[in-house]
């Protein structure tokens, strides 16, 4: 391509030199890769799956990504594809109400509730494109700070039960004392004078865990946690932005010194496999899941909405609402395929919107090698095997900044929101976080509800979503402000 060639062709749309593609293609890659594998990590484990299946959910996440990225970069028909520099990655919005469906149904069952759920949404989600692209009015930086605040709050639960170790199950911080449990089998045993224990009796756990805390795992996260802290203080550029993965690669480098972790399961894996649609059998389509995973889609959309706007901001090219519902489709299109390969709900990574910024590299084509790249890395089942090997303790600790930069980057949107002139504002952000934070404090708020819309209502993100928007129409009005949700989308790139 000529230098005047190139004078004439937009900046989204130049292709430059293979090389050079490739090489930035990978850090497009490298900069979201710790957070696309952690939602697998998270609900493959809530769905207590065996390592071999959190490892083929890992590499289906990533093979969709992957494909999601170049429908959305490169386009696909008239109906999907934004044609900008977007990488395409799974929602942490969509882990509260997943690792809820996961809870309450494991194994088998609660795959296949789920990937109905996502699936449904996904179809859904491309029909209501359109008319989600006209709805950001309803969604101005007060109500999406405080929701992407209440995600950051909500996950961080995740993080701090990596480090220490679940509340339930054999990392649970106490056991039944072995001195009981023998004597209760004795008296219950065959032949026994004493009548036949209640259903539902269990003794009271109430012996400390050697498992719970264990100091060793606490050093590996804390470790992790410093040396982020510190790439991120005295590293600059690119490096900088990949101080999570590399804070990850340190960890379980020590990991592996100490013994924590093995890599039996990366032994066994092939080098290559194909990612094969529904492998946990056909999809269960339950109604009340599809409307929980489909509002949870629409505060994504809303959220792409304003990402797709700052980004024709920086790349110089004027973004239609035409555009705004190819862009919006595609996060539909990519939910649709990821629940048809076994994986979850898709969106624009903000962290790489971020990227553009920084690199000032504007070339759509950088996101589709990223893309290429990351279809390639699904096809690697030794790859997946490895990241799932990586102990939960390491994970804990870049579990701490991840979901952490989640909520600073609401409490950044919600710092541009008029605090002093409308005291409104402050109102919404309180009760909504306030409501959000039921589900957390008190989990069993709901057993007296219908059963119905227990999963509906069980995410605190999705109630605080569907507080602050309701609060913001009722106290504030539907006033259109496009430069301040722009502005708002400037300011998540950590998201």
């Amino acid at each position: 391509m000529t230098a005047d060639t190139l004078s004439t062709v937009h900046p989204v749309d130049q292709r430059l030199p293979s090389g050079k593609l490739a090489a930035l293609g990978l850090q497009h890659v490298l900069v979201m890769y710790a957070g696309a594998v952690a939602v697998p990590l998270i609900v493959g484990r809530a769905l207590k799956l065996s390592p071999d299946e959190v490892a083929l959910l890992i590499s289906a996440d990533l093979f969709c990504c992957g494909i999601a990225t170049l429908i959305q970069a490169l386009g696909a028909t008239q109906w999907f594809g934004i044609r900008l520099p977007v990488m395409m990655g799974v929602t942490f919005a969509s882990v509260a109400p997943m690792v809820a469906i996961a809870n309450a149904n494991p194994g088998q069952n609660g795959a296949q509730l789920l990937f109905g759920a996502i699936i449904g949404a996904g179809v859904v989600s491309i029909l209501i494109a359109p008319l989600v692209s006209r709805m950001l009015r309803f969604f101005p930086p007060v109500v999406t700070g405080t929701i992407i605040a209440v995600i950051g709050i909500s996950l961080m639960r995740v993080g701090i039960n990596w480090i220490f170790g679940n509340p339930v199950g054999p990392t649970a911080p106490a056991l039944v004392d072995p001195v009981y449990a023998k004597w209760l089998a004795e008296v219950t045993s065959p032949g026994s004078s004493i009548p036949a224990v209640p259903k539902g009796f269990a003794i009271m756990p109430t012996v400390p865990n050697p498992k719970y805390a264990d100091l060793s795992g606490f050093g590996v996260a804390a470790l992790v946690l410093v040396s982020i802290l510190l790439i991120v203080k005295y590293a600059k550029g690119f490096v900088a932005n990949i101080s999570v993965l590399l804070g990850i690669v340190i960890g379980a480098v020590v990991a592996s010194a100490t013994g924590l972790m093995t890599y039996e399961k990366v032994g066994k894996a092939a080098w290559v496999d194909v990612v094969l649609p529904f492998h946990f059998g056909m999809p269960q389509f339950d109604p009340v899941l599809i409307l929980t995973m489909t509002l949870i889609m629409i505060v994504v959309m809303i959220e792409s909405t304003g990402m797709f706007l700052a980004l024709g901001e920086m790349t110089d090219r004027k973004i239609t609402q035409k555009d705004l519902a190819k862009g919006l489709r595609t996060d539909g299109l990519g939910t649709l395929i990821g629940g048809i390969f076994n994986t979850f709900p898709y969106t624009s990574f903000s962290q790489n919107v971020g990227l553009v910024a920084v690199t000032g590299i504007k070339s759509r084509y950088v996101c589709v090698a990223g893309g290429v790249i990351l279809v390639v890395l699904g096809l690697l089942p030794k790859m997946a095997a490895l990241v799932e090997s990586l102990p939960t303790v390491v994970l804990g600790g870049a579990g701490l900044v991840m979901f952490g930069m989640v909520a600073a980057t609401g409490i950044r949107i919600l710092s541009g929101v008029d605090f002093k002139t409308n005291r409104h504002n402050a109102m919404i952000v309180a009760v909504s976080i306030g409501i959000g934070m039921i589900p957390l404090i008190a989990p069993n708020f709901k057993q007296w509800m219908p059963h119905a819309i227990h999963s509906l209502i069980e995410s605190g993100i999705l109630l605080a979503s569907i507080s602050a928007v309701l609060l913001n129409l009722f106290l504030n009005g539907a006033k259109h402000d496009e430069e301040a949700v722009i502005a708002a989308a400037r300011q998540a790139e950590a998201h």
